[in-house]
Order: C-alpha cells, then structure tokens, then sequence
C-alpha cells in the first residue's frame, strides 16, 4: 500500500493552482473540468510520477467549520517537505508568502508554518539526521 493521492480543500481551485505553482513551486499534473470544478492536482517537480495534491473544491458545508477550528488553534492541515526550512522560509517570505510561525526547531526537526491563501495552513519541516 502506498499513497498516491490526498487533498486539500481550497477556497479557489485558480488562485490555488497560481499559489501552489507560480509561488511554491509545484506542477499541474491533471486539470479536468468537472462542471463548474476541475479535478485538479499539483505534484513535486522533483518526484513527477509521486503522490498527487488534489486542490480540491471547499463548497462540502462541514469544510469550513473544520478549517476555521484548525486555523484558530494554528494547526496546519498538510505539512511538505523541504532540506532547509530557513532557506525556503526566505524564499517564499521574498515571494509574499505570510508565516504564522517562523522556523522553530523542535529537536528532531525544523519546522514553520505558513498561509496558503487558499484558507489553510502549511507546516514545511526538515527532519535532522540522526
């Protein structure tokens, strides 16, 4: 068993795709309309053929009770990974990107969170050697 997809809710299936690409650096793997939605998925460019982000339409009525309350206590809903937290946390603050926590390091790991502007939050982490 391995996964291959997961999602995120978003606001707007456009400005997420521009955010997730344009800013974070990720690649639309699929862009199928479905009605006024789109199956829509970014991936890593470093692991083309590797698990899929669905961006994933917010209009289910539970979603925004369940982000709003994970937003509040500042729990990210997805966490990417990156080699340097403090080098991405400066690339992405360069490119606009609003952190709600800074890198922190948590003993066994670098993290920081950040806004997606699709209404959720992001943990980035790099794990240390141990």
């Amino acid at each position: 068993m391995r996964i291959n997809l997961t999602s995120l809710f978003v606001d707007d299936q456009r400005a997420a795709l521009a955010f997730y690409t344009e800013v974070l650096g990720f690649t639309k793997h699929h862009d199928i309309p479905l009605g006024d939605d789109s199956w829509l998925t970014v991936v890593s460019p470093e692991a083309p053929d590797g698990p899929q982000l669905l961006l994933e339409p917010a209009h289910h009525p539970a979603v925004k009770p369940y982000r709003d309350a994970l937003a509040e206590d500042g729990i990210p809903l997805a966490q990417f990974a990156v080699d340097d937290v403090e080098a991405e946390h400066a690339r992405l603050t360069a490119r606009g990107v609003v952190f709600t926590q800074p890198p922190t390091d948590i003993g066994t790991a670098v993290v920081a969170v950040f806004d997606d502007t699709c209404g959720n939050l992001i943990q980035i982490i790099a794990e240390k050697s141990t």
